[in-house]
């Protein structure tokens, strides 16, 4: 496969938030394949705690003004975007009220509000996809990393399948020692059927829909959905690590972070 669009979608990137191994690692990888010759898009939340003045982000009215439907309540979609210097990566953000406050303490939402975390997955996935699909960008890769963004495969395999913008591209998650302030409220299988989704397409999750999800079941959604999975650090919940190799699907295991770029792009290649 000759890869030359990919797209990140993150849960966080340096320097718009406090150092994090994630962080770091999303944007060492987003440039280290932009220097390889790849176009490269990433998206993150806008989390209330990113600087908008100091990070230079400014909305992109032509993509903003969309309304996202979760559990029966329309949730404005505004788009942010900046430039990383002195790459000129563009990193796009994804923002509104209800989720991603604009005065919230040092903490991240997704920490100090973690009652709604399954609807911020939903409306961040639902906001880059649709955004992409606006900016009329076909990836050759799509790479997820962290559990915000673990609905995506489910979202691209099924209700997005055949739009241009993915129906070619090949869906790679990353696997990382993450974690999750408390497991999805029980009613979130609920509202994922309401999003459209089968029983069948949430088998990883439908028959303990009732009890709450917790991050490996969120992971297992994440994996069946997934072309290709990757074991993006060490630490990882031996469960999850084995339930991606037993699913026979290309598995690029933990290397390093120095080698994490020139190795993640031959696997694209090879997928």
């Amino acid at each position: 496969m000759d890869v030359k669009k990919v797209l990140y979608i993150s849960q966080e990137i340096d320097p718009y938030l406090p150092a994090t191994p994630m962080g770091t690692f999303s944007r060492r990888l987003a440039q280290g394949l932009q220097e390889k010759g790849a176009e490269v898009r990433t998206f993150m939340p806008k989390y209330g705690a990113i600087n908008e003045r100091r990070n230079q982000l400014h909305e992109v009215i032509r993509l903003s003004g969309m309304n996202i439907i979760i559990d029966d309540t329309d949730h404005p979609l505004i788009i942010k975007v900046a430039t990383l210097q002195p790459t000129r990566l563009q990193v796009y953000f994804i923002d509104n009220d209800d989720y991603f406050y604009r005065h919230a303490p040092g903490k991240l939402e997704t920490r100090d509000w973690a009652d709604v975390n399954d609807e911020r997955a939903i409306f961040f996935v639902k906001g880059t996809v649709e955004t992409v699909k606006k900016l009329r960008w076909e990836a050759d890769i799509v790479h997820c990393i962290g559990w915000i963004s673990a609905l995506t495969p489910l979202y691209l395999k099924t209700i997005y399948s055949e739009d241009p913008s993915f129906r070619n591209c090949k869906i790679v998650y990353s696997l990382y020692a993450d974690t999750l302030a408390e497991p999805f409220g029980t009613d979130f299988f609920k509202k994922l059927k309401e999003q459209g989704f089968s029983d069948e397409q949430l088998a990883a999750i439908s028959k303990d829909g009732d009890t709450g999800i917790d991050l490996v079941k969120l992971n297992k959604l994440a994996i069946d959905a997934s072309d290709a999975i990757i074991e993006s650090t060490e630490g990882i919940d031996p469960e999850i690590v084995e339930y991606a190799k037993a699913s026979g699907k290309p598995f690029l295991p933990y290397s390093g972070q120095e080698s994490a770029p020139a190795d993640y792009h031959k696997f694209y290649q090879s997928l």
